[in-house]
């Protein structure tokens, strides 16, 4: 698409948006000489051509852009439409100061465009006494901190950090909409521009800046992605999460949602339980529930995945570091997150830190816990100049976590894993998912798989009975466990077609008597299994044979 053609289709979408007639037509502020500009204290929207304006025009609308390296464009659009009185009244009185000045024999209408770039009398400043020109064909629009529009008719303002009363009226604007080209949701790009639309809404008040969607690509945030989890009925999370196929029967859901977010500054919750009973899931499922997919498939953009992994023992691993060999900050998964969050500070990002205890969390999320506690900003690194990032985006000192980045960990407890301080568990929410509910898991699983119906038939009985004995010492199985040893009957039943039983017997010696561990305390537990696993000899032996081990060692573990 050619800028023309970006530009046409942008005043074309403001204009429908600030409904004004076709009479109405936009003011464009596009060109290399007359874009807009950042000036201390506001910014210089253009200059535009304002000599013939009629009295009884119905509104006025300006168009214009501001680039942001490497390839961002930000166009806006300021309406001023309830306010044109003034507007007309400034125009009127500079005419008039400019014809004063005429005749008093100065000629200010020498003032041009070209004049702006080398001419050191082209710019005054703050607060001088400034002459006018008898024309407004060359008219430079200021937005200042006060959130109105300051007009004059020759030279240029450097600055607007002064007393702009004299030079009124003024006027307030309507409204602005903003569009970002190229449209994206990840901040690869777009921090920078996003930060600019931010700092607009803080000249004229949030509540008159409207972004609209004009361009469209596959990584455009829908409007379901644009609300906060605390705006949706905790019902429709739990329907959209079930539908997505979790199974969280023990009101799993309601304290996430509640533990995630009854604090408006913090939101980290902690889920801990055996392996494989969903707690990744359903960190992921809710995610995708409050962004309204409906599919495990759907890309989200809004959603990282960070694998922790034994060796972290720093927080570089999150917060990234430089790389003096490319002279680049290396962007981790969470600091691509907080970027995305961010940027899209209206939408939820979620960060799940898989299996945050493979190493000592104290190690590598100090930095992180720090700031979520005194709200204060995460230092990257000590170069007042941005750095060049990995993915793209400059990364800055400092930054702060947004309020909209939701971290959710989840760990595991057994010999692999660090055990967790109370400088952690204090500063998040903990929901323990050690519950294993067999049979309404099937059910739920069969509902969505009616082919496994069969599977499920000869699995569930012995899958109900092996799993209560393991659950009263503490070695149960989760969901993921009981979901492949169905799908195991259901593959075999297809293509090997082996009898049940002897399917049953291969998989709990593969599958979930691989578990077993313990000492003298677990002899009534193997008892019981043996028991259980009669007329099943591969299941048996394995038994038996940790039994011998018990008798010998005075101890037994399945995998050594």
């Amino acid at each position: 698409m050619s800028l023309v053609e970006r530009q046409r289709q942008f005043l074309e979408a403001a204009q429908r948006h600030f409904g004004t007639s076709r009479v109405v037509r936009p003011r464009e502020l596009f060109g290399v000489s007359n874009s807009a500009k950042i000036v201390e204290g506001g910014i210089q929207l253009g200059v535009v051509n304002l000599d013939n304006v009629r009295g009884d025009i119905e509104a006025m609308i300006f168009g214009c852009v501001l680039r942001f390296p490497p390839e961002d464009e930000v166009y806006f659009a300021v309406l001023v439409r309830n306010d044109k009185a003034n507007f007309l009244q400034r125009l009127a009185d500079m005419k008039r100061l400019g014809a004063a000045t005429r005749s008093d024999g100065a000629d200010a209408s020498a003032f041009s465009l070209e004049a702006s770039g080398g001419d050191d009398d082209s710019s005054e400043t703050p607060g001088a006494t400034i002459r006018y020109s008898a024309r407004n064909n060359l008219v430079p629009i200021y937005l200042a901190q006060d959130g109105r529009l300051w007009l004059r008719n020759a030279k240029f303002w450097d600055s607007l950090a002064f007393d702009l009363t004299p030079f009124g009226p003024s006027t307030e604007p309507d409204e602005i909409v903003v569009a970002l080209h190229p449209p994206t949701a990840s901040a690869r790009r777009s921090l920078l521009a996003r930060e600019f639309i931010g700092w607009l809404g803080t000249l004229v008040g949030r509540e008159k800046i409207h972004e609209l969607p004009v361009w469209t690509d596959t990584a455009t945030l829908s409007p379901d992605m644009c609300r906060m989890p605390a705006m949706i009925p905790v019902e429709q999370i739990e329907a959209a999460v079930s539908a997505l196929g979790g199974h969280y029967p023990n009101g799993e859901v309601r304290r996430f949602h509640a533990a995630l977010n009854f604090l408006d500054h913090k939101h980290f919750v902690i889920l801990s339980g055996l392996s494989g009973t969903g707690k990744t899931q359903l960190a992921l499922k809710y995610a995708r529930a409050v962004h309204g997919l409906t599919s495990d498939t759907d890309a989200d953009p809004l959603i990282f995945e960070c694998p922790v992994r034994p060796e972290w023992t720093d927080p570089s691993s999150l917060t990234g570091y430089y790389d003096v060999l490319t002279n680049r900050y290396v962007v981790p998964t969470f600091l691509e997150a907080v970027l995305v969050a961010t940027a899209h500070r209206s939408s939820p990002v979620f960060v799940v830190l898989d299996e945050m205890n493979l190493a000592r969390v104290e190690y590598y999320l100090s930095d992180v816990l720090s700031a979520i506690e005194s709200r204060g900003a995460l230092q990257l690194h000590s170069n007042s100049v941005p750095l060049e990032g990995t993915t793209g985006t400059s990364v800055r000192a400092e930054i702060r976590l947004p309020h909209n980045l939701f971290i959710i960990g989840t760990i595991n407890i057994d010999e692999t894993t660090n055990p967790v301080s109370d400088k952690v568990l204090d500063r998040a929410s903990v929901i323990e998912m050690s519950t294993v509910d067999i049979p309404g898991f099937l059910g739920s699983l069969e509902a969505r798989y009616p082919e496994l119906a069969a599977a499920r038939a000869v699995s569930e009985p012995k899958l109900t009975e092996v799993h209560g004995f393991m659950q009263q010492h503490g070695l149960g199985f989760g969901y993921r466990l009981i979901e492949e040893f169905v799908r195991y009957h259901a593959f075999d039943a297809q293509h090997l077609r082996n009898a049940p039983d002897e399917v049953t017997d291969q998989l709990l010696v593969q599958k979930v008597l691989v578990k077993l561990r313990g000492s003298e305390r677990q002899r009534s537990l193997l008892n019981s299994l043996d028991q259980s696993c009669e007329g099943l000899p591969r299941a048996q032996a394995f038994i038996r044979g940790l039994l011998n081990d018990l008798d010998e060692f005075g101890s037994f573990q399945a995998m050594r």
